[in-house]
């Protein structure tokens, strides 16, 4: 229902039955977190415990990267179809078995197959949202609760990726790898009992068959273009054969749209995108992940340069630059619990335009800043802010787009445009740090003309997104609407 009076927007709600479920959640997204936070600190363990170099680890990312852009939309779809809790308990499952097999694989391949397999968690965060929007049902202010209940996952899954980072350091340095890689598996084995009995099924399930077609095409068009971005880093912007995969996969999904467009039930509902309401959710999240998921390695590896060897960088250690990453955590944390108050006390829209505008402004800021330790953590601590609302917003901002019979999918495809944003970004940046590399540095450090651009592409995909939230969303847009005007059926 769209808002009429004037202070409408200041209205305050709150969790009241939902509390429960949501703190249950928030478990989950902790265990989420940790994952992403636990393994940082012992890659360099883990490759020497396999027998491989460093740089293979970089497998290990993007093999997850690429099985989040393809299990995402199945799975969502899935939850819609057969209730959001019972595949939350499938991809739980799935998570922990892989989780338990990493410590005992023995050769690189087994763990690679293992680590893949675990990257199955990343639909966590887009099933919960929808699963709490679809208790939400019969609640005023549906959308700020949503939006609510989103900022306390995301909090949670941050002060678990602190916590994961934290511990994980300390253990690899006490203890043998193999019980140290036992801990998550653990954790992840806990998580599935408190889904189990701690959260109760969406009310309503839509049933149906899965569409394996679509389900198909979408993955052979999405394995073409990021395995085209990946030849494109590794073989530079002459080959050939990356441009030609890259356009494969771009063409694969006009059969894809074609079938999805004739099937009575499509695994995604191409519809969505040309929608207002969600179109720009997933513009947004394309553009929000190029700074989110492509940054984070850059911006590692500048801390960790030598200026007395490359001519810039700070080169600090890795303790230190663990506080620069600690401190983008933390203030994502403060972004995402700041989120549904911004979009409460002015509107959804307006929130998340501000959360792109402050993530431009901190990567903006490292042209003129980036020669201090304090310089970095200010540019670190605007971006974390932005970065933690847009995270938080964005999945509340689908559900409330998206028809009552597509809310997983809805949210799922912002995490899936999160990842293709990404993975383009990765492949631009690890192109641009290639060229020119100094040779003081021993052909090791990336160029600064390249971090020029990291930086520079991070600050005008967000810009873009804020000017479009500002100046194209209708006004409007992410708030509580009649179910007629929801659904286009």
């Amino acid at each position: 229902m769209t808002r009429g009076a004037p202070d409408a927007g200041m209205r305050r709600v709150t969790l009241g039955a939902l509390a429960g479920v949501v703190g249950f959640l928030a478990f989950v997204e902790f265990t989420s977190g940790f994952l992403q936070g636990y393994y940082t600190p012992m890659l360099s363990d883990i490759a020497r415990h396999l027998g491989v170099p460093d740089a293979d680890v970089n497998w290990l990312e993007g093999s997850q990267l690429m099985l989040s852009a393809l299990v995402v939309p199945a799975l969502a779809k899935l939850g819609d179809m057969v209730g959001h809790k019972r595949i939350l308990l499938w991809s739980t499952a799935i998570t922990a078995a892989a989780s338990l097999a990493l410590p005992f694989a023995s050769t690189f391949p087994l763990f690679l197959a293992a680590w893949t397999l675990q990257g199955v968690y990343v639909v966590w965060l887009p099933l919960e949202i929808a699963l709490i929007w679809s208790r939400t049902r019969s609640r005023e202010g549906r959308s700020l609760l949503t939006a609510r209940a989103a900022g306390i996952l995301v909090a949670a899954l941050e002060l678990g990726a602190i916590s994961g980072a934290l511990i994980g350091g300390q253990l690899v340095d006490v203890l043998p790898l193999v019980p140290v890689l036992v801990v998550p598996g653990v954790l992840v084995a806990l998580c599935f009992a408190v889904i189990a009995f701690g959260v109760q099924e969406s009310p309503e399930q839509l049933g149906g068959r899965l569409d394996v077609v679509g389900l198909t095409l979408i993955s052979c068009a999405l394995i073409a273009f990021t395995g085209g971005l990946s030849l494109l880093r590794l073989g530079g912007v002459g080959s050939p054969w990356a441009w030609a995969t890259i356009a494969l996969g771009l063409l694969l999904v006009i059969p894809f749209a074609r079938w999805e467009l004739r099937h009575p039930d499509p695994l995604i509902d191409v519809r969505l995108f040309r929608s207002p309401a969600l179109a720009p959710v997933f513009v947004t999240a394309a553009l929000f992940g190029m700074s989110v998921l492509g940054a984070q390695a850059p911006l590692s590896t500048f801390v960790r340069t030598d200026p007395a060897v490359a001519g810039f960088g700070l080169g600090i250690g890795g303790f230190a630059t663990s506080l620069v990453i600690g401190v983008y955590l933390v203030f994502m944390v403060v972004g995402a619990l700041l989120s549904p108050f911004v979009a409460r006390v002015t509107s959804p829209r307006l929130a998340l335009a501000g959360a792109a505008l402050l993530v431009a402004v901190g990567y903006l800021l490292f042209f003129p800043f980036h020669a201090s330790y304090a310089q970095m953590l200010t540019n670190m601590a605007i971006a974390g802010i932005g970065s933690g609302a847009l995270v938080a917003a964005l999945p509340a901002a689908a559900a409330a787009g998206a028809p009552e019979r597509l809310t997983g999918v809805a949210t799922g495809l912002t995490n899936s445009t999160k990842t293709v944003g990404g993975a383009i970004a990765s492949a631009i940046f690890g192109i641009a740090l290639a060229h020119g590399i100094g040779e003081a540095a021993g052909g090791t450090a990336g160029s600064f003309a390249g971090y020029l651009v990291v930086w520079g592409v991070c600050g005008a995909s967000a810009l873009l997104a804020a000017v479009l939230l500002l100046f194209v969303v209708p006004k409007t847009a992410f708030q509580d609407r009649e179910p007629a005007a929801v659904d286009p059926a």
